[in-house]
């Protein structure tokens, strides 16, 4: 959707910049019409470090049909994600990127809107739900492991597909059946339509292969939402449909729907991603698979399965989960939108500022993280997190917007590499991930072909 067309839209959002917006902060305006877009797309790494190298840590630039200033820093992720004076609006800052593909998810509400909307989707990640959940996933991880264990393949697009149907069961409650690979591709094309250059959904673009995408979702998600309201199913989308907020009211079909789409795109992309770098940084280091795989027989677990009151003791285990989600990740930058003008670094921006802050940039600084590119997890044990500012890692967001789902994704986590690591030792070829897709979500673009040797 153009900015212009965003606006119109949405009534209540700032209406749209002047183009001369900015022009007291330094930076470049790039290429007629396209701007940075191209090259921001093509590699956001190398071009936020070359802006960084040119510009500092504040700088404008036009991308996406407007002008963006960029914050780079621990403390620029603290005022704009902690937003103690409520400036920064999120929906109008993802909104030009996902307002025709997931309107009115919990990234896309702000402030009063968003906390209770939080409040009543908190209650499908409550202890009891997430104990069954625990169940589902160890069901269907260790099903997954016994049939790749032993095996060669590329990672990449077997973990998505098994991400895919953990959330359908946990989330939905459903096997998924025939139509699982259109689900599947319905939420590739819906992500891919977010960076799409062409921001109409016109035939044969990406924004109109992701509107089509949704449509269908919309349609399959829709179809579902009275049969649950009315039962008793324990699943994430049967409590969502029968939750209430404060003064006693569900939310409505078209709430309930967009939270799902939003909810099952965050559950199954971020976590594919993230497990996909954890997985490829331990065959990279394969001393850390000795060091989880000896962690976990230190538990004492005669059952097959990762109880989940034992979550907890996997420390080794979560310390190299955010050690990989530091390298990589999932989200790695995050756009705003300032509601009222505020100063930052003797820099004044006003009122309708589009502002991103990157997570990428920060968890690479070696002012937090001395020899940033080294895979070290023990970075994150209480003696070496001392004194680091809280928002020098930043991958599930802060704030009032941290991730809602983020305990979900240390347990689906935990419990693939209880039962990978017992089961194997991961192997992988030369130059295996040498190169990924780093935006909207991080891929190998070589799928990560591994080899899973049986232990």
């Amino acid at each position: 959707m153009p900015l212009a067309s965003s606006f119109e839209a949405n009534p209540h959002w700032l209406p749209p910049q002047r183009r001369d917006t900015l022009e007291d902060i330094p930076g470049e305006d790039g290429w007629p019409v396209v701007g940075g877009t191209l090259k921001l797309v093509a590699d956001p790494t190398g071009y936020v470090r070359r802006m960084h190298a040119k510009y500092g840590s504040v700088y404008r630039h036009r991308s996406f049909g407007g002008r963006n200033a960029v914050l780079l820093g621990a403390d620029a992720n603290e005022l704009v994600l902690f937003d103690r004076d409520r400036i920064f609006s999120s929906e109008q800052g993802w909104g030009p990127m996902l307002n025709l593909l997931f309107p009115r998810g919990l990234m896309l509400m702000d402030f009063d809107k968003h906390r209770v909307h939080r409040r009543t989707l908190s209650v499908a990640f409550k202890p009891e739900p997430m104990r069954l959940y625990a169940e589902s996933l160890n069901a269907g991880i260790a099903r997954w492991v016994k049939a790749y264990a032993g095996r060669s393949f590329a990672f990449y697009p077997a973990i998505k597909a098994l991400t895919l149907e953990l959330a359908a069961t946990s989330f939905l409650g459903l096997p998924f059946g025939p139509e699982s690979a259109r689900i599947n591709q319905a939420f590739v094309d819906m992500v891919q339509a977010t960076i799409g250059i062409i921001r109409l959904p016109l035939p044969h673009t990406a924004m109109g292969r992701g509107v089509a995408a949704r449509r269908f979702l919309v349609d399959y998600f829709g179809k579902l939402v009275p049969e649950r309201r009315a039962g008793n199913g324990e699943d994430m989308f049967s409590q969502i449909c029968r939750a209430t907020h404060d003064d006693g009211t569900h939310l409505s079909d078209g709430e309930i729907v967009d939270h799902m789409n939003f909810l099952m795109m965050a559950a199954h992309d971020t976590i594919t991603s993230s497990a996909t770098t954890l997985v490829m940084l331990l065959g990279r280091n394969p001393e850390w698979q000795v060091k989880l795989r000896d962690e976990m027989e230190t538990l004492g677990v005669n059952d097959e399965d990762l109880p989940y009151d034992r979550l907890g003791d996997l420390v080794l285990t979560e310390y190299a989960f955010k050690e990989a989600m530091r390298l990589m990740p999932p989200v790695p930058s995050i756009p705003r939108r300032a509601l009222k003008g505020f100063e930052f670094h003797g820099h004044h921006f006003p009122a309708g500022t589009f502002v991103g802050v990157n997570t990428h940039f920060v968890h690479a600084d070696p002012a937090h993280w001395p020899d940033p590119e080294k895979f070290d997890p023990l970075r994150f044990t209480p003696e070496a997190s001392r004194g680091r500012h809280k928002y020098a890692w930043v991958p599930f967001g802060g704030g009032p917007h941290m991730c809602l789902g983020l305990h979900f994704a240390y347990m689906q986590v935990k419990i693939l590499m209880w039962h990978l690591l017992r089961a194997a030792e991961i192997e992988l070829p030369s130059g295996s991930g040498a190169k990924w897709q780093a935006w909207p979500i991080p891929k190998p673009r070589d799928g990560l072909p591994l080899t899973l040797r049986s232990i």
